[in-house]
Order: C-alpha cells, then structure tokens, then sequence
C-alpha cells in the first residue's frame, strides 16, 4: 500500500522536472480510474483509494502516465507523441489501469450464470451481459444485479486508509 505522503512528493518532484510551475498535484476520490490530467485546470490528480490499495511502483507509474499526458498536450491521447513521451520519462505501462480497485464501496454488485462478479458504484443503466462469457450482448448471461448497503464503517475506514 502506497503512502499517501510520499506519493505527493513523488508527483510534486515529477511535475517539477518535466512541466512549468503552472501545473499542481492533488488526489480525488475516483473509485475505477487510477489517475486524470486536465489540461483546463494544469492539474494532475490521482485517486486517494486507489492509490491506499495498490503498491508504490504502481502508484509512480500512474504519476508518470499522467505527467506524459501533460506534457504530450490535450489533443495526444494515447497516441504515438504519447506513448514516446511516455516511455522516454520511464512509463512502461499500458494505456489502462489493471490494478486493485476498492470494490468494497461499490453498491451494486452484478453476478453472471457462470459466476463472475462485477461492482458499480452507479446503478446500471441497462441490461447487460457478461463480456467475459461472450465479447457482444448475450440473454444467455445477463448479469443479474443486486444493491447492497455499503456500512458507514467501511467507507469510514477506506477514507481513513486512502487519508
């Protein structure tokens, strides 16, 4: 688990060597995406939950792929600027986040036939079938979706742990 301290330094050093000073570090409360660049405000944000569940080296990595987003500019995406950018600065993931996410605070939970188990934290808008049992919509494995009281405790204690 990363230290939320140490990851301000981590962004603040990073954002000092490779953007100007109109640039800032902050954390949010995203539950699925690990980090943001915004342009609009010249600020790199990364989740205070995501970032308390997952390990030091996946955290710098998030920093740095949000820092090459601000450095490749608004309209690179993830494209070749992007991705050069990217890996000269030391990123050497993907365009994704593959890592843990706090799927305790998510209040609605989807299960398929065959068992695999999603989590929302909005309701779902629609019927939907399960894209690891068939790539395209599918009735033969609808999710079947149930809303579940998430405790003040837990959300307590994943605020306190994320800072």
């Amino acid at each position: 688990m990363a230290d939320l301290e140490r990851v301000r330094v981590w962004a603040e050093a990073l954002i000092r060597m490779h953007l100007d000073g109109t640039w800032s570090f902050g954390f949010d409360n995203a539950k699925r995406r690990a980090g943001v660049c915004s342009h609009t405000h010249r600020r790199i944000t990364v989740s205070r939950y995501i970032s308390a569940l997952n390990d030091d080296d996946e955290v710098h990595q998030t920093l740095l792929h949000e820092v090459a987003h601000a450095m490749a500019g608004a309209g690179a995406g993830h494209g070749p600027e992007w991705k050069r950018i990217a890996r000269e600065i030391g990123y050497v993931g993907g365009t994704t986040h593959n890592g843990r996410t706090p799927t305790e605070l998510a209040p609605w939970v989807g299960t398929c036939p065959n068992g695999h188990a999603l989590h929302r934290y909005r309701r779902p808008p629609r019927v939907s079938s399960c894209t690891k049992c068939a790539p395209r919509f599918d009735p033969r494995f609808v999710i079947a979706w149930r809303h579940r009281e998430v405790p003040t405790t837990v959300r307590r204690r994943a605020r306190a742990a994320a800072g």
